[in-house]
């Protein structure tokens, strides 16, 4: 007897989950999400940042695949950016043939365990995903919504396919800048993912309205601190009695900036006055300003003004 063949995953998929659903594996026997995809993808990631509290970001271009997906502690979220291509993906007697293409997002539930035949090179970004995350943002929301995803082989969603494409070329080499923006950029993923792919999505209903004066006072002092301060999304939240998406939000509300855009702006705002004011070496101006090297600083400086800090500094003198 032949083996059950699912639709094109490219189209919509049935509202259903599938045999290879969170949870089919016990927690002890799964491995870290980016341990495994190490193991079967035989290659380091371009990029990767991962959280000590869980979570993170990795950017991988690999050869084509034909190799089982052990089961992962984390869900992983991927977005797809390579050429177009038909593949396979096999999970217990259940096979689904999917076009992968940019805009389509591939999702992993933890525990889940899959066979999957790539026939080309893939270039994808890839969130991980702790499942308690998904149940605290869930819990913040005040929803119903199931925490539980559903397998995607090749699902169309921009939206999150855009969002996590953004974070394979927005980090900076900025301690602070990259903490945050990562953050700030799982909070938003988890939502939607929550919102779009779940066992039954459901729309989370926005709040309205900025941070109190006081509460967008102690924000901004604590982003603005020289000193060891924690500028993370968590303590931010915390200060201002908010949960992190909605501080987010309401931050932006109030400011017309991210957290992050807004301490972004800051750190530029600091390096003109230092380079305009100064005679400090450049390398000493990205060091105090917390970058890894001279060149993430002038990589960062030159995406937001155009010009490289030599330059800018001899214009303005």
């Amino acid at each position: 007897m032949s083996k059950p063949i699912l639709r094109d995953s490219s189209q919509e998929d049935p509202p259903v989950e599938s045999e290879a659903r969170q949870g089919t594996q016990p927690t002890a026997d799964r491995h870290s999400a980016d341990a495994e995809m190490a193991r079967v993808l035989r290659t380091a990631p371009l990029r990767m940042a991962l959280d000590p509290s869980g979570g993170g970001i990795a950017h991988w271009k690999h050869e084509p695949l034909h190799d089982v997906v052990q089961p992962m502690t984390d869900h992983v979220v991927m977005a797809y950016n390579g050429s177009i291509q038909r593949v396979e993906r096999r999970s217990g007697r259940s096979v689904a043939i999917g076009t992968f293409r940019p805009g389509v997002v591939i999702i992993i539930p933890a525990g889940a365990s899959s066979r999957w035949d790539i026939p080309k090179p893939v270039d994808v970004v890839q969130l991980y995903l702790p499942h308690t995350m998904l149940e605290r943002v869930a819990r913040e929301a005040d929803t119903a919504t199931p925490t539980d995803l559903l397998e995607r082989t090749a699902h169309p969603d921009p939206i999150t396919s855009r969002l996590l494409l953004s974070a394979a070329d927005s980090l900076e080499g900025n301690g602070a800048l990259d903490s945050l923006f990562r953050h700030q950029l799982i909070e938003l993923l988890a939502t939607r993912v929550l919102a779009a792919h779940s066992g039954s999505p459901t729309s989370f209903q926005p709040t309205t309205g900025g941070l109190a004066p006081k509460a967008l006072l102690r924000a901004i002092e604590r982003l603005r601190s020289d000193s060891d301060a924690d500028v993370s999304l968590a303590a931010l939240a915390s200060e201002a009695g908010l949960s992190r998406f909605h501080f987010c939000r309401a931050f932006k509300e109030s400011t017309g900036l991210s957290p992050h855009a807004w301490l972004r702006q800051h750190r530029l705002e600091q390096a003109m006055n230092m380079l305009r004011d100064t005679d400090i070496s450049i390398v000493s101006v990205a060091a105090a300003l917390g970058y890894a090297s001279q060149t993430a600083f002038a990589a960062a400086f030159r995406k937001l003004t155009g010009e490289t800090p030599s330059d800018w500094r001899r214009r303005t003198r």
